[in-house]
């Protein structure tokens, strides 16, 4: 294999966030997230394992669709209570030098202009090493919150993304330029009027006119775009808009297939396959011997929550299972006669292909450890086998190693798994120097001019 082998913790400003109910570990540490400490921690671990980044997950509303309430949600902690994930980058940033910093956001309940310039500041004070994950959000709860009956249709948010996008790269791109921040005390002159430029956008969603008190440029200006949407019309956004997508499949024939769509359709949108680094979901149970990650596996499960799972799980596809007998089959025809128009809301991709001719019964045995995601259990070399598989049979670029034990997880996969990828070549042995976007595609700071941001720079 000749690339190395990208690499985020996949975690989120809560006690709960994948394999549910693993608070209760006596080793976790989860609960402690509301401490500084808990991340300046976790931050130095990850640096010592030269992790790309930690990738922070992000929900607008609640799980509140399983048997029509929070019960299961509040008491497993299903991603509630959940904090904001960009205040604690600072933190972590000021007690790491490389460790990069991917944020979700959820640009439907944003306002450009102001949006733009709290991560242009996150960019400055991390010394350009922010990223934002992208999402339109999927639940019917953040829309009740933010005032509305509903979500606004599935593709309808990805349209108003588009207008989003546009506004957010001229400011960003297309205000200030590069030698507009000129700090002369001998003139008096800190920034060139003549080189910070007003905005002006008149779009279908959002409309700016603007400029002055936006940021001055950041070493990124504008921070690496994650993506994570899993339609078709998330595909294509994420094909003219991320530098990095966030997917998944149940096995690795049908990743290489996902994987294979979104670097066709970056192509069609101008780019190169390369241009998008592509990175999949890894959960590892580790141990030096094939005995004791086993005993540590069935260790873990004891504290799992099916049923926590289910709860994350409803929300997602907007469908009360409850409504159904623990052996009652799930039909198309029986969602459609419950839920009419779901489908349109929160995306054809989403829940059909597992939920059809499923039971519920079905469905909390697949979950006995928290999550959907199975795990690969092992030592070492048997975890890192299975990475170099995905990497060659599907042309991944890189994982989001899921939290179960915190920070066990991390510390486990840095202290055993990391020196045999390394002995196999197939991970790094120090960081490059520089930004986050210079240490993940190695061609400087900003975006190349490839991208579709380019287009909005009013100035060469």
């Amino acid at each position: 294999m000749s690339k190395k082998i990208r690499l985020n913790a996949f975690n989120m400003n809560c006690v709960g966030h994948i394999h549910h109910g693993l608070w209760k570990h006596p080793r976790d540490n989860s609960s402690d997230y509301t401490k500084p400490e808990y991340w300046t921690e976790l931050a130095k671990l990850l640096e010592r394992g030269l992790f790309d980044g930690v990738f922070l997950a992000d929900i607008v509303g609640v799980y509140d669709v399983l048997g029509d309430g929070i019960e299961a949600t509040a008491r497993e902690a299903v991603q509630l209570p959940v904090n904001d994930p960009l205040y604690v980058v600072p933190l972590m940033a000021q007690a790491t030098k490389h460790l990069g910093f991917g944020v979700t956001c959820n640009l439907t309940y944003e306002q450009p202009y102001l949006f733009a310039r709290r991560l242009a500041t996150l960019d400055h004070l991390s010394n350009g090493r922010v990223g934002w994950n992208i999402v339109t959000g999927y639940l019917d709860s953040a829309a009740r919150a933010m005032g509305l009956k509903q979500q606004i249709d599935h593709d309808d948010r990805y349209e108003r993304g588009d207008d989003f996008m546009e506004v957010f790269y001229k400011l960003l791109e297309g205000s200030w330029e590069d030698d507009a921040v000129v700090r002369d005390k001998g003139r008096g002159m800190y920034a060139d009027p003549k080189k910070i430029h007003r905005i002006h956008h008149d779009g279908p969603y959002y409309k700016v006119d603007g400029v002055y008190n936006l940021t001055e440029p950041s070493l990124q200006r504008t921070p690496v775009l994650y993506q994570a949407g899993a339609s078709q019309r998330g595909n294509e956004f994420a094909a003219k808009h991320a530098e990095c997508v966030f997917t998944g499949a149940p096995n690795r024939e049908l990743l290489a297939k996902g994987i294979a769509n979104i670097r066709r359709l970056a192509v069609d949108a101008g780019r190169q396959p390369n241009d998008i680094l592509v990175f999949s979901g890894l959960t590892v149970v580790v141990d030096s011997n094939e005995k004791a990650a086993r005993e540590k596996y069935e260790d873990y499960k004891q504290y799992a929550s099916a049923e926590g799972s289910l709860a994350h799980m409803a929300s997602g596809q907007s469908i009360d299972l409850e409504k159904f007998e623990l052996d009652e089959e799930i039909t198309p025809e029986k969602l459609e006669a419950l839920y009419p128009g779901r489908l349109k809301r929160v995306g054809s991709a989403r829940g059909r292909n597992f939920l059809e001719g499923t039971t519920r019964r079905k469905l909390l045995q697949s979950r006995g450890f928290g999550a959907q995601n199975s795990a690969i259990v092992g030592t070492p070399s048997q975890v890192a086998d299975e990475i170099a598989k995905y990497v060659e049979e599907t042309d991944v670029d890189g994982f989001n190693l899921t939290r179960t034990v915190a920070p066990e997880t991390y510390r486990d996969f840095i202290d055993l798994v990391i020196p045999e990828l390394q002995s196999r070549g197939l991970y790094k042995e120090a960081y490059e120097e520089g930004s986050l976007r210079q240490k993940l595609f190695g061609r400087g700071a900003k975006l190349p001019d490839s991208h579709t941001a380019a287009q909005y720079r009013t100035w060469k």
